[in-house]
Formats: structure tokens, C-alpha cells, sequence
């Protein structure tokens, strides 16, 4: 889902060859914004529908666990989501620092052409 974000350098210099060539830099600077912005709030989306989920299942693993605590595979099935929200949240930064990245980048390429409001 980052695909356009990982490439964004190398689409804008696609786009965007050079200052003295662009034929519709206004228009390609904001399609590219539309698409970026789409994916930034798709995987921004998942990423916090996938930790919500996930805490739901923390909290359910808590309770029951303090109803049979002597159950190992119920601790370590406890253990096992709470890393997988532990992931999911480190994974919600990276998707911060991606946005600022590819934003920085656009912002540095595209702003004689269009401005995002």
C-alpha cells in the first residue's frame, strides 16, 4: 500500500522532469496529491482498524485470564496480541514518518506548481 510513498522521488522526476519542462506540472502535482492523500488515509485506516481489533482481543484475553489463570496457552496467547499491538502502534509511527517524508518531498518538488489547501 506504500508503493506510490516509496517511489515518490522517482515519480516526481517522472512527472516532473525539470524546471523548464513542464507541460502540466499544476495537473500532475495534483493527481499525484489526490493519490497520495487516498493511500495515506487507507493504510492510516487499517493500520488503526487493526489495532483496535486487536486491543479488543487484549482485553478479552485479559479477562479471561483472570478467570483461569493457571491456563499457559491463555497466557501466551495474551503475550502473542499484546506484541501484535505493540507492532501495530510502532507500525502507526512509521506510517507518521512515511507521510511526513513523502509530504516533505512533494512539498519540495510541487509547490511552484500547486498548493494542497
Amino acid at each position: 500500500m506504500r508503493k506510490v510513498d516509496d517511489l515518490i522521488i522517482n515519480t516526481l522526476n517522472t512527472v516532473i522532469p525539470t524546471d523548464s519542462f513542464h507541460p502540466d506540472g499544476e495537473g500532475a502535482c495534483k493527481d499525484l496529491y489526490a493519490k497520495l492523500e487516498d493511500g495515506n488515509s487507507k493504510r492510516s485506516k487499517v493500520i488503526k482498524n487493526c489495532i483496535t481489533v486487536t486491543a479488543d482481543r487484549v482485553k478479552q484475553l485479559k479477562e479471561q485470564r483472570e478467570t483461569n489463570a493457571e491456563d499457559v496457552t491463555l497466557s501466551k496467547a495474551l503475550r502473542s496480541e499484546q506484541t501484535k499491538l505493540r507492532m501495530l502502534q510502532v507500525e502507526l509511527t512509521v506510517e507518521d514518518l512515511v507521510q511526513e517524508r513523502t509530504s516533505k518531498v512533494f512539498h519540495e518538488k510541487c509547490r511552484k506548481y500547486f498548493k494542497p489547501q
